[in-house]
């Protein structure tokens, strides 16, 4: 019989799966990655604003990853400068500012292995509610803006010869991975988010053929690495949100092998004999 934390750790970490999935293939689509981890970074400062003025952990950092992912925004329409020195000056400077803030404020004391790498057994209900709240919100509001924003991903200036409206897709989009960022940090850390983020699609798009069934297989594969990593982890004792993660990278090794090749060589040799 499961533990009450158990039993909240796999519904926490089932329901981060479904919402990481679809959101983890617009990111290899679009070449987002780093804009990722941008977000992720910017969790720090919101991590310390939570502590200092007593606030929810979540709400803080949704907040400012919000900030940051609208600052992107609008310094890709002010400035000429190309997406990646963009998210690596945003990336960096909120990074700083989010470390000068400990220091400054040293009465706050903060787990930072916990917050760099998760604490999923250490999840509440307050923090499931979210995640599947939250996550809900997330879901619907991507299939609202799936066709603008595929066709958007596909040729930007198609989209808007069609009259979509791409740029609001866009910005609805990077507070979705803001909102992902921020329901998440408790259960996989800073540096493990974009992971969960990106190998599940990663694997998932050696598997399949259209845009639809990537998003559904990369849920998949997160929930199966989800499970088998917790269960992993009780067994071995290892830290649980890089065992999730290495769990996932097993299953996008396990992706690579020619499947598809191999079934059409088996068929082809019965025929033969």
């Amino acid at each position: 019989m499961f533990d009450d934390f158990i039993i909240r750790a796999f519904v926490a970490g089932i329901g981060l799966a479904l919402i990481t999935g679809p959101l983890g293939c617009f990111i290899i689509w679009r070449r987002l990655s780093y804009f990722g981890d941008t977000i992720a970074h910017s969790a720090l400062l919101g991590v310390v604003i939570a502590y200092a003025m007593n606030f929810n952990l979540i709400i803080a950092v949704f907040a400012v990853s919000c900030f940051i992912a609208l600052s992107l925004l609008f310094l890709q329409k002010r400035t000429n400068l190309p997406d990646d020195a963009l998210l690596g000056l945003l990336a960096h400077s909120v990074l700083a500012i989010g470390l000068v803030l400990l220091g400054i404020l040293s009465f706050i004391r903060i787990d930072l292995m916990g917050l760099l790498f998760g604490d999923i057994l250490s999840v509440n209900i307050t923090d499931v509610l979210f995640v599947w709240v939250g996550g809900s919100i997330v879901l619907i509001v991507l299939i609202l803006i799936w066709r603008p924003l595929f066709a958007a991903t596909v040729n930007l200036e198609l989209a808007k010869a069609e009259g979509l409206n791409a740029d609001l897709a866009n910005a609805i989009f990077t507070i979705l991975i803001a909102s992902v960022i921020a329901i998440s940090i408790k259960i996989v850390g800073i540096l493990l988010i974009t992971g969960l983020l990106i190998i599940p699609a990663a694997a998932s798009r050696n598997l399949s053929s259209t845009p639809i069934q990537m998003a559904i297989i990369s849920s998949v594969i997160g929930l199966v690495s989800v499970v088998l990593g917790l269960q992993t982890s009780m067994i071995w004792n290892s830290p649980t949100g890089p065992t999730i993660l290495a769990i996932t990278l097993g299953v996008f090794i396990l992706s690579l092998i020619p499947l598809k090749k191999l079934l059409i060589s088996k068929k082809k040799i019965e025929l033969s004999n």
